[in-house]
């Protein structure tokens, strides 16, 4: 990477990170003044000490040096670094703005289960109807999806497509082991796909495979489907359906990723979810899950677990974030689970074992 590269890559970090600041103290001031004074979040947050916000500043750091690494020894093109859906941030904005007294007013009546009239609700399970994060129709309208990025990014200081291609290194070296499979006929599945964000990571490091993504929204799959449709080669092919129970036939896939979903399931649901992927996986086939951290991995960061489903409606993250994952993949069938962190996310890579070879 030549110099004025890396400085315009770290320049557009910091900035990113000083405008979700601004954006947050700026919203918090609003919140002070306008927001029903019963507002849970007003009321619960625990403080967090100057020297423990020095500590999260310093792995926020160290998340974007690495993903400047990660480009700079080829894993994904340098691009990926400037990749932001500029014109739907400029879009989003003021909308974000326009949303807020609707997240207030839901947060002070501690209503979770609200959508606009119009919107089916049939046939999704009754943990997925909720308002996470208090959002506006929770995952099932357009609105939501056009806003979700932006609200994701601000929330994670500019750093949300950095953690998500955290990923990209351990599934690469996966699916090394398929060496003998020309690059077309690789197949990776990322389950619970939203907007395609990780897909797009995906599609930068693996420009010929055969890309899919599930979703149980179908306005965040139109959302995925308008910003997959801007890069060049393959569209992915995207697919509406529960990824407790995936839609494709057994040993399909190479690889398969989950990005920032398991603490908004319930535990029968992550059991189940972990269960279907590795049916549809190849044996030797790669899981990568990347999600929030849990309790006691990184000792700074507990406070803000503990405010997390406070501030933000996340009705099974207390139990997410105690929830032993590694367990669970060993219940599959997973075997060399690995575990590592980054920033606010924690990574899970599991491998699905080789067929035994059959004796002479």
């Amino acid at each position: 990477m030549d110099t004025v590269t890396k400085f315009a890559c770290q320049a557009l970090q910091q900035g990113t990170a000083a405008l979700s600041l601004a954006h947050k103290q700026l919203a918090n001031q609003a919140a002070d003044v306008f927001a029903p004074a019963d507002r849970p979040a007003k009321m619960e947050v625990l403080p967090i000490s100057e020297d423990a916000l020095r500590q999260v500043n310093d792995r926020l750091q160290k998340l974007n040096a690495t993903d400047i690494a990660e480009a700079e020894r080829g894993l994904y093109p340098e691009s990926l670094l400037f990749d932001r859906p500029w014109f739907d941030i400029a879009a989003a904005y003021p909308r974000i703005w326009l949303d807020m007294p609707g997240i207030w007013d839901r947060s002070s009546r501690k209503s979770y289960q609200e959508f606009a009239e119009g919107i089916d609700k049939d046939g999704y399970p009754g943990y997925y109807l909720q308002n996470f994060h208090y959002q506006t129709d929770g995952y099932l309208s357009d609105t939501s999806a056009e806003l979700y990025d932006l609200q994701v990014e601000i929330l994670f200081s500019g750093t949300a497509d950095a953690m998500r291609r955290r990923i990209l290194a351990p599934m690469k070296t996966g699916l090394d082991r398929f060496s003998d499979v020309e690059p077309v006929d690789i197949r990776v599945l990322d389950v619970a796909t939203g907007t395609g964000r990780t897909l797009r990571s995906l599609r930068g490091m693996l420009p010929k495979a055969k890309l899919f993504g599930l979703d149980l929204s179908p306005a965040y799959l139109r959302k995925a489907n308008a910003l997959l449709s801007e890069l060049p080669g393959e569209l992915p092919q995207l697919c509406q359906a529960n990824m407790e129970e995936l839609p494709y036939r057994d040993e399909y896939f190479h690889a398969v990723s989950c990005v920032f979903t398991f603490h908004e399931l319930p535990g029968a649901a992550r059991q189940n979810a972990i269960d279907s992927v590795y049916r549809v996986l190849k044996p030797g086939g790669t899981f990568t899950v990347c999600d929030s951290l849990q309790k006691g991995d990184v000792a700074v960061m507990d406070v803000m677990l503990e405010n997390f489903p406070i501030v933000f409606h996340e009705p099974y993250h207390s139990n997410y974030a105690r929830d032993d994952m590694e367990a669970r993949l060993e219940a599959a069938g997973f075997e060399a689970i690995e575990t590592y962190d980054y920033f606010a996310s924690k990574y899970w890579v599991a491998r699905k074992p080789e067929v035994a070879a059959e004796a002479e």
